[in-house]
């Protein structure tokens, strides 16, 4: 028996539009499954904000699950939409692929070098198995299978014969304009791409010219575009006669035997809710202003016996230092490379945590290193009790689903440490491992892959994402002209670490004792709070760390200093201070 909802008051996000799902469910098809839906279209890489179109109702179908009933999440791929334009950045890719504008993303070869056989399941692929990753269980829908396969035929020849009620519809908002308080901001460019990314809503309604309106338009026999015109059509005999703009080729085809054209997007989106009885499917900020397919599909489904689902309106996903993402432009980040510089459940984390209207960013420059560290007092907070409920669904969303949890790393060390211990190590494991262990010397580490995979994590980051100019080099020998200079406060400075290195050869022991030197050179005890010491103690710290950076990598700043002096070593320590 499912288990009964949950009290709103308690719930987050996900909870609350789970409760909103199974009742409406529980009205339009009592005693069948649950179905909530997503759609991609393959026409280039799939980018993180295409991402929470998947995200929002993979949680929501999982909270479902959890409570006990059965759940189908559709992805529908969107393989037979037309190749728009050639996407910039994508490797194997040049202008030559322009001459495929207008074909089925299914009818455009794989870029140079790819192992799949056409242009959409290329992409596919790679969307495929970050989602697997991520612990995402769907059940994929080829538009193109559907559509050459005469799945849909019914429904199109039922469109056919209801577009004037579809034209009717549509007329309402050609012209309609939204009242001025009411209007959204325009879509800038990054978010107009993004929409076109993510579901064909640039495609317009339908031809409508001297042989009227017409909801489908046929590929091309020929040239296998849908630059074609519907020039006559009757609904008796089902007889459909077009034109190609590109080549010229005319041809008249028996529509009820006809597989090779599809409805156009937005009468395709209502009959496939109808179709398939989804019952929640969210849609981005650009399919929800007036006269958007959201919006005029709503009106539209009824013509297909359907109803339309609930579908929250989700915002736009940001990168950190980078403007709204759009799959059409180049270098825009995918879930596979999240996924190779952080965990799945740091991401699902991103996407668990806000509701679906927040936007929000995800990090790929030095940023990540906090988010790490505010997911590991998450988890601590969540582990102890003291986490708030809402924080703890965000977590228990995030580290697994209603199948079990995710594979995670045994020993979970700060990402910030890991990095920078792959930073100095630059790729040597034994070098790394015995730093690791060397961090909690009561508990060392036994292994890299009781670190891992977040360790491979950080060191993906750290090759990948920080500059040259940024990494961290060690010196091969002392500073002897920066040693001369010194003066004796700093040789006293030099001193107190020098004599506490062995004593304190732990991370805790080292963050003690770098935080104590200026302290006990002041004359104050080294574990002294804040409130206990002056100010100035504060100005004295930060010079004594710049003076350890100086000497040990030739800058000002680098990793925590802490885990750098483990990393370089007690012997190599106090030869590069003079010792």
């Amino acid at each position: 028996m499912p288990n009964v909802a949950q009290s709103s008051e308690t719930t987050d996000w996900v909870s609350r539009f789970a409760d909103e799902v199974i009742a409406s469910s529980e009205r339009r098809a009592p005693g069948k499954p649950v179905v909530v839906a997503s759609g991609l279209s393959p026409s280039g890489p799939i980018h993180l904000g295409n991402l929470r179109e998947v995200m929002t109702p993979h949680l929501v179908a999982d909270e479902i699950r959890r409570r006990g009933y059965e759940v189908r999440h559709l992805i529908s791929w969107d393989d037979y939409d037309r190749y728009r334009k050639v996407p910039a950045g994508v490797p194997g890719v040049d202008e030559s692929w322009a001459e495929h504008i207008g074909k089925p993303l299914t009818s455009v070869p794989a870029p140079r070098g790819s192992a799949h056989p056409n242009w959409a399941e290329h992409f596919k692929a790679a969307m495929t198995a970050s989602l697997a990753d991520l612990g995402v269980e769907f059940d994929g829908i080829s538009q193109t299978a559907q559509y050459t396969s005469g799945a849909y035929r019914a429904q199109i020849l039922h469109a056919m014969r209801h577009r004037a009620d579809i034209d009717a519809i549509l007329a309402q908002y050609r012209t309609k304009k939204a009242p001025a308080k009411k209007q959204q901001k325009p879509l800038d460019e990054a978010e107009l791409e993004a929409a076109e990314g993510s579901g064909a809503a640039a495609e317009d309604d339908g031809s409508s010219g001297g042989a009227g309106y017409f909801p489908y338009r046929p590929y091309c026999g020929n040239c296998e575009k849908d630059l074609t015109t519907v020039t006559a059509y009757d609904d008796d005999t089902t007889e459909l006669s077009y034109t190609c703009t590109a080549c010229g080729h005319a041809e008249t085809v028996r529509l009820d035997e006809f597989d090779r054209g599809k409805l156009v997007w937005k009468v395709d989106w209502p009959m496939r809710w109808a179709y398939e009885g989804v019952i929640f499917e969210p849609s981005g900020v650009d399919h929800s202003s007036p006269g958007s397919s959201f919006q005029v599909g709503g009106q539209i489904v009824g013509i297909f016996g359907g109803e339309r689902p609930i579908g929250p309106m989700y915002a736009f996903v940001g990168i950190s230092g980078m403007a709204k993402m759009s799959s059409s432009k180049g270098g825009v980040p995918t879930p596979a490379d999240a996924l190779r510089i952080m965990e799945p459940q740091l991401l699902r984390w991103l996407y668990a945590r806000r509701r679906p209207n927040q936007s929000f960013k995800i990090a790929f420059d030095q940023e990540i290193q906090r988010l790490y560290d505010e997911w590991d007092k998450l988890a601590a907070k969540v582990a102890d009790g003291s986490a708030l409920p809402g924080d703890v669904a965000a977590y228990t969303r995030a580290v697994g689903t209603a199948a079990g949890e995710l594979p995670k790393t045994p020993r979970p060390l700060p990402y910030r440490t890991l990095a920078s211990v792959a930073d100095v190590t630059a790729g040597h494991q034994d070098q790394a491992l015995r730093i690791l262990s060397e961090l909690d010397p009561a508990h060392p580490l036994g292994s890299l892959d009781e670190a891992r995979p977040r360790y491979d994590r950080a060191e993906a980051w750290i090759n990948t994402h920080v500059p040259a100019e940024q990494r961290t080099l060690v010196r091969s020998e002392p500073d002897a002209e920066r040693l001369k200079t010194l003066d004796e406060r700093d040789r006293e400075s030099l001193r107190l670490l020098l004599d506490g290195l062995e004593e304190h050869w732990s991370l805790d022991g080292l963050t003690h004792l770098v935080y104590g030197v200026p302290k006990v050179r002041a004359g104050f005890p080294a574990d002294a709070t804040p409130k206990e010491l002056p100010a100035e103690i504060k100005t004295a710290q930060r010079a004594f760390f710049a003076l350890l950076y100086e000497l040990l990598v030739g800058r000002d700043t680098g990793p925590r200093l802490p885990t750098l002096l483990l990393a370089v070593g007690q012997d190599r320590v106090r030869t590069l201070l003079g010792a």
